[in-house]
């Protein structure tokens, strides 16, 4: 009489699906494909800057570059099909965002509090999941459904009740919330539920 009882959710992906695969950063110095990718730069011990996008390796002399562009820029070009100004900056400098293996579940959740990392490298925090965030507004989303993770969101409202009655969050792809900055238009949107996103 005293066994627990059974947990009625277990194994249904639906009601607790699995986080994303996390944002690992790797020297763009390796193997690593540049052209498109997202990318920080600095220096150890002084700090990191992101939120751009990388074209590929550019060699002059002896010396190999990474042609930087603020992400911003980087959609438009894409969009309007225009030529941008990209600094180049040392490859050595340069550190590129890739979506890592899934980590085996752990059991104690995430992380809270001070996270101290080392000054050696730039770091990011494993994926976190919206109903834990303050505010998300304009931050990257991932959206798991069915075991799919689309990635390339920025989320355009913080949480509401949705006509369902579910707590939801509407994103939209990162080109139409670019594009929404360079030529004024909104953005179409997809109204998702919170428990499928993640802060990428």
């Amino acid at each position: 009489m005293n066994e627990p009882f059974p947990d009625p959710f277990a194994d249904q992906p639906d009601w607790a699906p699995r986080p994303p695969r996390p944002i690992e950063i790797v020297p763009a110095t390796g193997r690593v494909e540049l052209r498109g990718q997202r990318v920080l730069v600095g220096l150890p011990g002084l700090g990191w800057r992101g939120d751009l996008r990388a074209d590929d390796r550019v060699v002059q002399g002896s010396r190999t570059y990474v042609p930087v562009i603020p992400e911003h820029e980087w959609y438009r070009a894409e969009s309007d099909q225009v030529e941008v100004f990209a600094p180049l900056v040392p490859v050595e400098r340069v550190w590129v965002e890739t979506v890592g293996a899934r980590q085996a579940d752990r059991p104690g959740g995430h992380e809270t509090g001070a996270r101290l990392v080392s000054l050696d490298a730039p770091t990011h925090r494993k994926p976190t999941p919206v109903f834990e965030a303050d505010a998300v507004t304009g931050r990257r989303v991932v959206h798991v459904a069915e075991s799919v993770e689309h990635r390339d969101l920025r989320a355009v409202t913080e949480t509401y009740s949705g006509a369902e009655g579910d707590i939801c969050i509407r994103v939209t792809p990162e080109m139409d919330w670019y594009r929404w900055v360079w030529r004024g238009q909104s953005p179409t949107t997809l109204e998702v539920p919170v428990h499928l996103l993640w802060i990428e």
